[in-house]
């Protein structure tokens, strides 16, 4: 093959891939953005060409974030609010302004035996983990919907499936996030907004450190999973990336399992 024919073939490739992945144009709000999975996840469709608005509750880890994303050339804002404050919620929803792509990452897992949770850690987790990805998409998803196009990328656990490691209220409210996915499908996929839940493995974050801790815990968690090793944050970059961009607009109310065959081992 000659250097011609070579650079057209390698142009066709780009400009088909970037007509199907490209997120140029397209506004993101992620929240736990500033670590994380929500942090991968922000850097991918920001990378991808979207522009980003970071929510979490640490104003310094989200300056950070937002200098690490600036250092990619992406375009990041960010918004400090506690996901299981209403208050916090409407002003987030007030200040966004227009989002084509939400990902709902924040959360919390409060990890004790279900006989010893409190009331009080059962409304926290089920605010953060589930009222708040409910009614952020209840402000955006409708708009969306009027603008015939927009994603939202809900964050699950295998707790959305199964029973694993104290699940406690944080799998009540997983699994019910998984139950939020397909209802928000039905109600705005006819309209072009597709609704999808991410499922990760056991992943090395901030938000499974107290698990990290136990001894032997995290080489076990290692061995379960049919790749041989957990995830990492960046484990996340593609699927975000597939789920945000055009080329999910037939993959609606699903969940895709981004865990290392954690789920069927």
């Amino acid at each position: 093959m000659c250097l011609r024919t070579s650079a057209l073939s390698f142009q066709l490739v780009s400009d088909y891939l970037r007509d199907l992945f490209s997120l140029h144009g397209r506004r993101a709000l992620v929240t736990g953005g500033s670590s994380g999975i929500g942090y991968a996840i922000a850097e991918a469709l920001g990378r991808a060409g979207a522009d980003l608005l970071l929510v979490a509750r640490r104003e310094q880890a989200l300056r950070q974030a937002c200098d690490r994303l600036a250092r990619h050339g992406v375009r990041a804002g960010w918004i400090s609010a506690d996901m299981g404050d209403r208050t916090d919620l409407r002003r987030v929803c007030r200040q966004a302004g227009d989002i084509d792509i939400l990902v709902n990452d924040a959360a919390t897992n409060i990890r004790k035996p279900l006989d010893q949770l409190t009331v009080e850690d059962y409304e926290q987790t089920i605010a953060v983990n589930l009222t708040a990805p409910y009614l952020l998409g209840q402000h955006f998803g409708p708009a969306m919907a009027r603008r015939g196009w927009g994603r939202i990328i809900n964050i699950g656990s295998q707790q959305s499936i199964s029973a694993f490691g104290h699940s406690g209220a944080y799998g009540v409210s997983k699994a019910g996030l998984a139950g939020l996915t397909r209802s928000q499908a039905e109600a705005w996929s006819s309209r072009g907004v597709c609704v999808n839940t991410i499922v990760p493995g056991f992943v090395l974050t901030p938000l499974t450190e107290p698990a990290q801790a136990i001894p032997g815990r995290v080489d076990q968690l290692a061995a379960r999973h049919m790749t041989g090793r957990n995830g990492l944050p960046e484990d996340f970059a593609g699927a975000a990336v597939f789920l945000a961009s055009p080329a999910s607009a037939f993959v609606t109310g699903q969940m895709l399992f981004v865990d290392g065959g954690f789920s069927v081992h």
